[in-house]
């Protein structure tokens, strides 16, 4: 017989490595065909404790037991057919006792689910057999390792999450002949710190960045430690408006960042989904979040906290190891950037980005801001808002325009008191544009809509449709023309019938010209809807001013250089050639 070591089906050794790395060492194998690329590589590694059962149904229950017994995750692996169908009765024991057991299953590709197949079944279990159920196919690129390993590392934690339970994994086999593979790979892996829990890594990074997706309102408490945090390991909060932190070492990473700076050693990611589309690369994340879901935005997730940030910041500011205590370098050299740029921005043409450089400093002290996804999110969120009370939100949730109209108006109909101000563009606003009709609206509500006649994102020079296929991408992708267009009488008819006031502006005159009336603290005796018109041309070149004075006055020389090149390669192959490029590559 050839030596064998591991199965050359890289998920596997992944899914190995990781068991080894998780201190999981018990695993019952049930005897087959399917599940061999598993058991034919765990057999010969002496870190683990390999037992035999015939019968499935009996290896659950005596992974039950050990379980029990030994406090510790038991791992069960079978064949395909029927095979996994008799683990459920022990697994719903498993479920409802809180037991950790980790059923690996193996199966034909899941393409052949249904086809009959011979062998091959749905392996999805019932909902009180597993905690966590999850399909693992093949690896074919880099994507599917990073993304796997993550999920793998997740339905490892969930073992003895909140309480434990069991876990299922059903992984594809192609039925490799090849153990040859002398080595598992290098994996990353994740680990969880649980509130109450003594232990804890300590902070030896050099630069410390905070990402903070949209956030609730923060305390005063949690600013505080979050601004010692960052005196105490040299760190800057790297966020957008959605965030609604306003403390000292607040930085717009969109505006201000670029390479090196945003190579940051350790990254702590608060919040949920941020739609800044920050451009971060840290070496190491650690996630803080009471839900201690495994979210691996950066794909450098090491750590995820499950407790509250004020406990988490608390922990590090009082008690945690390392720092270099008082050095504020890292934000220093992002303000002096975010300065810099700013006093080298070029005039930009009438624009959303130009209405949000001269709107945002007028907005009222203690009003709300609502910014549609896409365009208008990315457009304010290059300006800071010189006051600290102003708090701001998009549906980044589900990030669709479907309903920013009408979150804005549920929003200003719960707090009449407070002025609320919404910036949304017209496709966005057309898909929710009955909300504007809703008879609970108040005097507080002040709607910016920026009517370029069609979904200005899709015509922005950096956007695929743009590049491609120029004012061809008008009819459909960017839904051009629909309600009546950038008519000048559509809207204020609509908007005066509703019992509006309306203004509108063509041009930077006409909109300086209604800024102070539009941004007046005083609450009017009705609600406002300001209609701009913007042109698609304009829009694009001042996206690209921002981006080109960003390169220009931040990039070294040789950064620069570098940069052009690259340009120029892309102008001259175009997306096809570029595309052709990267699959001789292996990139793409």
């Amino acid at each position: 017989m050839a030596q064998t070591f591991y199965t050359a089906e890289e998920h596997f050794r992944v899914l190995i490595a990781l068991l080894k790395a998780h201190n999981i060492r018990r695993i019952i194998v049930n005897p087959g065909t399917t599940n061999i690329a598993f058991a034919g590589s765990v057999q010969t590694d002496p870190y683990f404790e390999l037992y035999s059962e015939i019968d499935e149904r009996s290896a659950g229950y005596i992974a039950c037991g050990m379980a029990e017994e030994s406090g510790e995750p038991v791992v069960l692996s079978c064949t395909g057919a029927t095979a996994s169908r008799n683990y459920i009765p022990a697994l719903t024991e498993a479920y409802y006792r809180h037991l950790p057991v980790l059923a690996v299953t193996s199966s034909q590709h899941f393409g052949h689910i249904g086809s009959y197949t011979a062998q091959v079944i749905d392996r999805r279990p019932p909902e009180d057999c597993a905690k966590f159920s999850l399909n693992i196919p093949m690896f074919h690129d880099a994507h599917d390792r990073w993304a796997y390993t993550a999920k793998m590392n997740e339905a490892i934690l969930e073992l003895t999450h909140n309480g434990g339970g069991p876990v299922h994994l059903n992984m594809a086999t192609e039925y490799t002949r090849d153990f040859s593979v002398k080595k598992l790979p290098d994996v990353k892996v994740i680990r969880r710190i649980d509130y109450g829990s003594e232990s804890q890594p300590e902070i030896h990074a050099k630069t410390v960045g905070i990402c903070i997706g949209s956030h609730a309102k923060f305390t005063q408490e949690l600013t505080d430690l979050v601004d010692a945090f960052c005196e105490k390991y040299n760190g800057a909060v790297l966020c957008d408006h959605t965030s609604n932190y306003s403390g000292k070492y607040r930085i717009a990473p969109n505006f201000a960042g670029i390479h090196p700076r945003t190579n940051m050693d350790l990254l702590i990611h608060i919040g949920q989904v941020s739609g800044a589309y920050m451009p971060l690369n840290p070496k190491e994340v650690w996630r803080v979040n009471p839900d201690g879901a495994v979210r691996d935005t950066f794909r450098k997730l090491s750590y995820v906290f499950q407790m509250t940030e004020e406990e988490f910041f608390s922990r590090y500011v009082f008690h945690g190891g390392g720092g270099i205590h008082n050095n504020t370098d890292y934000y220093s050299g992002w303000r002096k950037d975010y300065d810099r740029l700013l006093g080298v921005l070029p005039e930009l043409p009438f624009s959303n980005i130009w209405i949000a450089q001269n709107t945002i400093s007028k907005l009222p002290s203690g009003s709300v801001l609502h910014l549609g996804i896409l365009n208008s999110l990315r457009s304010w969120n290059f300006f800071e808002s010189p006051h600290d009370n102003i708090y701001a939100y998009c549906n980044t949730g589900g990030f669709g325009i479907d309903g920013c109209l009408s979150s804005l108006v549920g929003a200003s109909v719960a707090s009449p008191e407070k002025l609320f101000f919404g910036v949304i563009g017209d496709l966005a606003f057309y898909y929710d544009i009955n909300a504007l009709g809703n008879r609970n609206i108040g005097r507080n509500l002040r709607v910016i809509m920026v009517n370029n006649g069609r979904g200005q994102e899709f015509r922005l020079y950096s956007h695929p449709a743009e590049a491609i296929f120029g004012k061809g991408a008008d009819p459909f992708m960017a839904a051009a023309e629909h309600f009546a267009g950038q008519s000048r009488d559509f809207l204020r008819h609509y908007a005066e019938n509703l019992g509006f006031e309306y203004l509108s502006a063509s041009n930077k005159e006409e909109y300086l010209a209604n800024l102070e009336h539009f941004t007046t603290p005083e609450m009017l005796d009705r609600p406002i809807f300001f209609e701009v018109f913007p042109n698609t041309k304009d829009e694009s070149d001042a996206l690209a001013a921002i981006g080109n004075a960003r390169e220009t006055k931040l990039l070294p020389a040789s950064a620069r250089a570098k940069s052009a090149a690259k340009n120029a390669v892309k102008k001259l192959l175009g997306p096809a050639g570029i595309t052709a490029v990267k699959r001789i590559l292996g990139r793409g």
